[in-house]
């Protein structure tokens, strides 16, 4: 089913950047549901970040709720950071157990009771053990302590007497960086304990060593070497603000998109809400849910059908009653037409209002008729009491009008108690209704009554047992209906009601306006033609009857709008604090099931088992790929400058450098040309983008710029001075020459911020990403081992001398402590890999989501527009109306038509052979369904129907505002500049629909071999259209030329279309009731001549021309 322009929703999208404002709009147009705007502010608390990289939401209380979520996110990743911890200990363990000595005694025990630590922390941790105001401000600080602590015990308990500024500094600078991947916490608290940190690391080697060499201490190079560790530290921490920025960013974007999966499904639901409010205010629940059912058929099945589906049940034993206005010529001559359709609103909604207090379900309203059933569709015993009762709470409701209008008004009643067929029929603007004989008898139980008083039958006599005294009520006398039939009728006494009540039940009718004169008509004005859809103007008062002058406020209405305000206000507040708590428990809900989702991926290579959503998820765009490449940059460029301050004479350093950041600024360019599509030129940009949705393009890129700086290190090593250039001046073996051969440790150190760098990636599988550090660490070890071997020997003997023999070598220590931090980065990036891909599949949820959104949204169009007409829906549709607010709009110049079946009462029998008269009104629904079906031809897409009364079928033409063509509606034009091809097309296409539905009668006969006529009364002229009742809506049009077109119905002859107005074959004057004799014309097909479409000669509808 094709979505209509008038129901759209403009597109929710999950890819918005962070930096923008992101508003989250149910419906703009409508005002249906919620509207919630978020912000993501250019501003924070972190002034270590750049101002466009500080992410914070507003309002607040979103950003609170958005820490918690993210500090639950960041809990599993805490334990990463235990693992991390352990791994740390295990290494400790092992570097002193391989080689072992007593001294070593103390090293391996701390060690020991750090690994118990940490194992208990993880199970503590893992399974919820500790409070949860312990584990979210406690555990982080407590687990960084712990591992500072193990950190300084290693340094000081396993290089005692031989410390050197190197020491610990791989694993201080691994651990700064994990603090940033895995604390849940924010990140100026990061970045404070980081820098405390190495602040103390670094200045406990520098005053240790200052000590350990006293006299011997080489100044220059000590604080060479110092500062390569604070530059190894920087860029660390430079890394790490870089991934927690990106962190936080995913997890913002993953927390508003479950923020908009919620507005979602729950403007899903207040929609649903809507829809049945809508639907259920019009129609039954049984028959609006067989209708839902109905709807949701495929095309296949509903072609299989012999019959358009007809929605009919019988209902035995029910009472109905029937209401008209007695004196209504007098109020309506009394008043306007807009004033009138206010009366009538008011007056009705408070009999709907009677209605449900009495159990009645109103059938319609036809004009000033009311009518209503009990005991429909769930049976009542007390149905005929429940009518009673109504009956008499109406005649008071209209005492009041009389008394307030000053007019002869009055209810005249009638009650019958029987069997009904109730349903609906057609396929366009449902209406529930109900046929039968005594639906019939109601009707004229009504007419043949009294004003003021309950006309009721014998029928509904026997079913109120002696609860009502009644007298005789000689309705034959009145009614020759009744008469016929022999029914015997009786009046109902009305009971006393205490004086000073208005109305039973304290029923009161605000009727007044405000000159006291006349009723008022809230949000109506005169258009003269041209559609300006009315809405509730917030100058108008709640209450008609309740203005009270405040001395504060001397405007009642300036009053109003404050109490407005600040009621919006409140109920904004209101709606914010419930929608964070249902988005907390959204949150919750979606982590407990987190591990339910492992069953969609296959657990080594952790890929979708779906190819279909493996491959959706290889082409999401990340749009911080580009600074993930930057890293490298950043990486390369603290290369650099710890290799100047280690070994400045070193020229491969320089070269390596200047060449690897060219090619990495070029990587980095690729990358993010895609983000930034207006500064970069097309087929950059294109590349870019090509390279985002490739997977094997991107892990090209990837290894591209790993193994760019792996070679740098490399070539830089393997450049380094080699033993032969050393020069021993004595017994010691004491290195004269520096660089690599006094320092070979901070290579391996280098490396280590290789693996930094690897894992800034993203978009890169986790086996890519092993591949990598694979590559980083073998190729570092394969040099430490084989290519240093010699290096690192003079390197060891020079430091520890005779000690040497009782230590792990330090080209295999190295090469150990980059496996070890190899090994818990892959872990994490295993982390982030499932981590993303539930954030995909989050995302997938909210796409389903929106999904489902669409599609009610279509069902609901389907459902609203086949009840009222479309522009009248997006009236009503999308919020609550006081029954005080009407839709009313008025036109000059619309065509009217009422179409009947007269013969069809003489077909219509409640025999058996015709299922109690089912299969009667069957037939019945085969022909307005027909009649609907051209309503879907273009010619007639400015026709509108308007409802069906029994057989007759009745529309209009120029009521609907969207079509800008023929009427010139929405137009600037005024009718005047209108061409009279424009001006009148609408009122042709009516004749033409009249035409069209005599052929497609002769075509049902022809097929059914009936006999079935149809008579047409057509007329042109001044209407107002409006909608009764809000909670109840129920959409008309009224005026003088309604009524005309339902006399030139009523008074014309079986098989030939009857007009008032138009030039055809003339009839001659008749007689019509309330507007004496008018001149009629029969309407006998098109002509070319008259025809808008074939000729240049128009003969106008109002110009009355005797064809004789």
């Amino acid at each position: 089913m094709p979505r209509n322009r008038a129901f759209s929703e403009p597109e929710y999208s999950a890819e918005y950047s962070a930096e923008y404002s992101v508003s989250l709009p149910s419906d703009p147009e409508h005002g249906v549901g919620r509207t919630h705007e978020v912000t993501v502010r250019n501003s924070g608390s972190c002034l270590c970040l750049p101002r466009f990289m500080r992410l914070t939401f507003a309002p607040e209380s979103l950003e609170n709720l958005y820490q918690t979520y993210f500090r639950r996110q960041r809990h599993e990743t805490l334990l990463v950071l235990v693992v991390f911890a352990a791994l740390f200990d295990c290494y400790v363990i092992v570097m002193c157990t391989v080689v072992y000595t007593s001294d070593k005694l103390a090293s391996t025990l701390v060690a020991s009771i750090g690994l118990l630590a940490h194992i208990l922390l993880y199970v503590l941790c893992r399974f919820g053990l500790l409070p949860d105001r312990i584990s979210r401000k406690v555990v982080p600080y407590a687990l960084w302590v712990l591992i500072a602590a193990q950190i300084f015990s290693y340094l000081g308990l396993n290089f005692a007497h031989y410390h050197q500024a190197s020491d610990t500094v791989g694993w201080q600078a691994f651990f700064i960086f994990s603090f940033f991947l895995t604390l849940p916490l924010r990140l100026m608290p990061i970045v404070l304990i980081t820098a405390v940190s190495c602040g103390i690391h670094t200045l406990v080697l520098g005053v240790t060593i200052a000590q350990q060499e006293q006299e011997a201490i080489q100044g220059v190079a000590l604080v060479r070497q110092l500062l390569a560790n604070i530059a190894i530290y920087l860029c660390a921490i430079t890394v790490g603000i870089m991934s927690y920025y990106m962190a936080d960013r995913k997890h913002r974007k993953a927390f508003l998109e479950a923020r908009q999966s919620l507005e979602v499904k729950l403007n899903l639901e207040e929609q649903s809400q809507q829809q049945e409010r809508l639907l259920l205010s019009i129609l039954p629940k049984h028959i609006a849910d067989e209708m839902l059912k109905g709807m949701k058929k495929e095309e296949s099945q509903k072609e299989m059908q012999q019959f358009n589906t007809m929605y009919m049940y019988r209902h035995e034993n029910v009472s109905i009653l029937f209401a008209d206005i007695v004196g209504f010529t007098q109020l309506s001559s009394s008043c306007s037409a807009q004033e009138l359709v206010k009366l009538l609103n008011e007056l009705f909604a408070r009999f709907d209002k009677l209605a449900a207090k009495y159990h009645q379900l109103r059938i319609k309203i036809l004009g000033d008729c009311y009518y209503c059933i009990c005991g429909l569709p769930d049976y009542r015993d007390d149905h005929a009491a429940c009518s009673i009762m109504m009956g008499l709470a109406m005649v008071e409701a209209i005492s009041y009008v009389r008394e307030k209008t000053k007019t002869d008004v009055d209810m005249r009643v009638g009650v019958h108690t029987g069997t009904v067929l109730g349903g609906v029929l057609g396929q366009k603007r449902w209406q529930y209704d109900v046929w039968s004989t005594d639906v019939t008898v109601a009707n004229k139980m009504e007419a043949g009554g009294i004003p003021g008083r309950v006309h009721i039958s014998q029928s509904t006599l026997e079913c109120l047992h002696g609860e009502f005294e009644v007298e005789p009520g000689s309705g034959g006398e009145r009614n020759e209906y009744l008469k016929e039939k022999g029914i015997e009728t009786y009046l109902v006494l009305v009971p006393k009601v205490p004086e000073g009540k208005n109305g039973i039940n304290g029923v009161k009718l605000s009727l007044t306006s405000s000159n006291g004169n006349s009723p008022l008509l809230i949000n109506t004005k005169e258009c003269n033609g041209s559609i300006n859809t009315t809405c509730t103007t917030p100058e108008e008062p709640e209450e008609l009857d309740t203005r009270v002058v405040n001395p504060s406020f001397p405007n009642p209405r300036r009053r109003l709008r404050l109490r407005d305000l600040a009621e919006r206000v409140i109920d904004a507040q209101e709606n914010e604090q419930e929608l964070n708590k249902l988005l907390n428990e959204a949150l919750l809900e979606r982590e407990t099931v987190q591990a339910l989702k492992e069953k969609h991926t296959n657990r080594l290579s952790m890929r979708f088992l779906d190819p279909e959503k493996e491959t959706r998820f290889s082409v999401e765009k990340e749009k911080q790929s580009g600074a993930a490449f930057s890293c490298s940059c950043v990486v390369l460029f603290f290369t650099a400058i710890v290799e100047a301050l280690i070994d400045s004479e070193l020229i491969a350093n320089y070269v390596t450098f200047v060449i690897g950041e060219i090619l990495l600024l070029i990587l980095t360019i690729c990358s993010v040309a895609a983000i930034f599509p207006r500064v970069f030129p097309k087929k950059l940009v294109s590349f870019s983008t090509w390279i985002d949705r490739t997977r094997w393009a991107r892990n090209t890129w990837a290894m591209s710029a790993i193994f760019i700086l792996t070679m740098a290190d490399i070539v830089d090593m393997l450049s380094c001075l080699q033993p032969p250039h050393f020069s021993q001046n004595s017994t010691l073996g004491v290195v004269t020459a520096g660089g690599c051969v006094e320092n070979p440790k901070y290579y391996s150190f280098i490396a280590v911020l290789a693996l930094l760098a690897t894992t800034m990636l993203v978009q890169v599988s986790h086996m890519v990403k092993l591949t990598l550090m694979l590559l980083i660490t073998g190729a570092t070890g394969v040099v430490n081992i084989y290519s240093w071997r010699d290096i690192f020997d003079q390197y060891d003997k020079a430091r520890f001398k005779e000690y040497t023999s009782y230590l792990v070598p330090s080209k295999y220590s190295m090469t150990v402590m980059i496996f070890i931090m190899m090994l818990s980065f892959y872990y994490f990036a295993r982390h982030v890999e499932k981590l993303a891909r539930t954030l995909f599949l989050w995302k997938i949820e909210v796409h389903d989501q929106k999904e489902k959104v669409y599609e009610m949204r279509r069902w609901n169009e389907a459902l609203v527009t086949n009840m009222l007409p479309e522009h009248v829906a997006r009236h009503f549709l999308g919020s609550k109306k006081r029954d005080e607010e009407l839709y009313s709009q008025s036109y000059d110049e619309i065509g009217v038509m009422f179409a009947s079946i007269p013969n069809f009462s003489d077909f219509y029998t409640e025999e058996s052979i015709n299922n109690g008269g089912i299969e009667c009104l069957r037939f019945l629904n085969e022909i307005i369904s027909d009649f609907d079906s051209l309503l879907d031809e273009p010619q007639f897409r400015c026709i509108t129907k308007i409802k069906t009364i029994g057989s007759t079928y009745m529309a209009a033409s120029g009521v609907t505002p969207d079509v800008n063509t023929n009427n010139g509606f929405n137009s600037s034009l005024k009718k005047e500049e209108l061409s009279d091809k424009e001006r009148w097309q609408h009122l042709a296409d009516l004749a033409d629909f009249a035409l069209a539905m005599k052929v497609t009668l002769m075509n049902i006969n022809y097929q059914s071999f009936n006999n079935f006529m149809l008579r047409i009364g057509l007329n042109k002229g001044a209407v107002l259209a409006g909608v009764i009742g809000a909670r109840k809506p129920h959409y008309d049009i009224w005026g003088n030329t309604v009524n005309v077109a339902s006399r030139m119905e009523s008074t014309g002859v079986m098989g030939n279309i009857q007009e008032y107005g138009f030039r055809f074959v003339r009839r001659g004057p008749i007689f019509v009731k309330g507007k004496g004799e008018l001149l009629t014309f029969f309407l006998k097909g098109r002509e070319k001549q008259g025809s808008f479409i074939n000729s240049s000669s128009v003969t106008l509808p109002h110009q009355v021309v005797d064809s004789s």
